[in-house]
């Protein structure tokens, strides 16, 4: 397996607005996530056919309000999730797109490339939650703070186990043209995904943001925007 894209992920205040977002925006309801015990956090997923095996996915992730994280105190929530500002833009504006994750097949040597070259893309966590089909596990890159780096450019690094999520979704409708990437700090941001081997993500110098281009069956094709 080479680096891919793995999945967008897109923020909500709750997820009862993460699916009327998605509703609204994609045409599509969401099927069915699960909880993160580690984050106290609980998501719904979409496939996004990407040209790959397995295809990339939409994930709408929230703070779940009846659980209680149990990663240890001084840990904060993975995207941010816990910053005041983050959460300040979700209550305004709604749920938006603010991160993607990359897959990799070796996720300890691909934090170590990062290192070498000044990224610190944080510890690798194991986690896991139970679906229908039984246990789902994966490793992870998750930073103490939450942080995810480069205003959500920088990928979160992931490498699952024997089963990933996208091949138990059914068939949404939805397909990943495209995602952009635009940081002040480009250069760092280019070396880094060349440190992954990552490649077929755009990268431009500007303000800070993503945009994903997706062909939907009800919208036609719609670009994602992150918020600046």
């Amino acid at each position: 397996m080479t680096p891919r894209i793995d999945h967008l992920v897109v923020a909500a205040r709750t997820l009862d607005e993460g699916v009327s977002w998605c509703e609204a925006t994609l045409g599509v309801t969401p099927g069915p996530g699960g909880e993160h015990p580690l984050y106290g956090t609980h998501n719904r997923l979409l496939r996004l056919e990407s040209g790959t095996t397995p295809p990339a996915y939409l994930e709408i992730i929230a703070i779940n309000p009846r659980a209680t994280p149990t990663q240890g105190a001084g840990r904060h929530r993975w995207y941010d999730l816990d910053d005041p500002a983050m959460q300040a833009r979700l209550a305004q504006h709604g749920p938006q797109l603010v991160h993607w994750v990359a897959s990799v097949p070796d996720i300890s040597a691909a934090v170590q490339a990062l290192q070498a070259i000044g990224i610190q893309r944080g510890p690798v966590i194991t986690a896991s939650r139970q679906t229908p089909q039984g246990l789902l596990q994966w490793r992870i890159s998750v930073r103490d703070d939450g942080q995810r780096l480069y205003n959500g450019a920088m990928p979160t690094l992931i490498q699952w186990g024997e089963v990933h999520p996208a091949q138990q979704m059914p068939v949404s409708g939805l397909a990943l043209r495209q995602l952009r990437l635009r940081h002040a700090g480009a250069a760092g941001l280019r070396a880094a995904l060349q440190a992954l081997g990552l490649e077929g993500v755009h990268v431009n110098d500007g303000p800070a943001g993503l945009a994903a281009e997706l062909d939907t069956p009800a919208r036609g094709r719609i670009t994602l925007l992150s918020p600046p």
